[in-house]
């Protein structure tokens, strides 16, 4: 029990999803697309080779199958079902060329830390069974993309509305803000690493642009971008009281409640992955291993959240 109890949330909110008509049919479709994705792009290659970085490549593809799932099977206004699809599949998209890439590389012949660090992590909660606990991992970011990362999506492209409300103007802005700067620390990152690899220096730390404000400011932006898409649905999810009726009977605002908790879920859940599973924490148990000056860099700089340098 101690291997599946992770996926409980995952399948509490999935339930909501697939508890209620409006999204039974759009609920399924995406499970099973996100569950052949799985099975043929990350669980086979994991057996096969021992290795969780084939996550990379399903995870992201999952987001842009579900952007596109959503605009061709929801019944919203179609100009918001079309904005909110194209949000999730350059999300996606960001993320999975870089994959492709890294495949074509021979990337992923190698496990990458932030997966090394979860042995690190079953070791200490007893899991001996390595094999299990992979595909338990796997098992479970696909089912990320079929129920909590879903929710928000299918809710905002269900909003029959023709009018956009500020509140979803201004999780657009949020989103666009969010994914800029994303981006632009990649670049940063993938621009200081190769200065420093043409003067022939290694395991340097990387503190130029954004990542003076905060060691993972890709994790940040990338908390945010799910943050934008929470704010753009709750004015969406204020219309659902057909949903929460038949869920609750005439008692809307326990229904209400519910919806809030699963959709704020989202955010709780992204934080959780992006600083303590595959995240910060994890990247940075080996960088103070390989980089001497990693330890002066985390008492002068906050690890998740932007903010001025600390002097030491």
């Amino acid at each position: 029990m101690n291997y599946f109890r992770p996926l409980l949330p995952y399948f509490l909110v999935l339930l909501v999803l697939l508890s209620t008509s409006i999204f039974l049919e759009i609920g399924l479709i995406n499970l099973l697309g996100q569950s052949i994705l799985f099975i043929l792009v990350v669980c086979i290659p994991i057996w096969r080779t021992g290795r969780m970085s084939y996550v990379d490549i399903g995870w992201p593809w999952g987001l842009v199958l579900l952007g596109l799932i959503s605009f061709i099977f929801s019944d919203g206004y179609w100009l918001r079902s079309l904005i909110v699809s194209l949000v999730v599949i350059f999300i996606g998209l960001r993320m999975g060329l870089g994959a492709l890439k890294m495949w074509r590389l021979g990337l992923l012949d190698r496990e990458f830390p932030r997966y090394q660090y979860q042995r690190v992590l079953w070791k200490e909660e007893g899991k001996d069974n390595t094999l299990l606990a992979l595909q338990i991992d796997a098992i479970s970011q696909g089912l990320a993309n079929a129920s909590f990362l879903a929710l928000p999506v299918f809710i905002i492209a269900s909003n029959t509305s023709e009018t956009f409300v500020l509140l979803e103007m201004i999780g657009l802005l949020i989103w666009l803000l969010a994914f800029t700067l994303e981006s632009i620390a990649d670049f940063q990152k993938l621009e200081f690493l190769q200065k420093m690899k043409k003067e022939g220096k290694q395991r340097q730390v990387c503190n130029v642009g954004l990542w003076k404000y905060c060691r993972h400011p890709n994790y940040f932006y990338e908390w945010m971008v799910w943050n934008s898409l929470i704010i753009a649905a709750i004015p969406s999810w204020l219309t659902l009281e057909p949903i929460s009726i038949e869920l609750f009977g005439n008692d809307y605002s326990d229904g209400l409640w519910l919806s809030l908790i699963c959709i704020l879920y989202t955010s709780r859940a992204m934080y959780k992955t992006l600083v303590f599973t595959t995240g910060a924490v994890p990247s940075e148990y080996y960088s103070l291993q390989k980089r001497p000056g990693y330890k002066e860099y985390q008492q002068q700089t906050n690890r998740f959240f932007p903010g001025p340098r600390r002097l030491i």
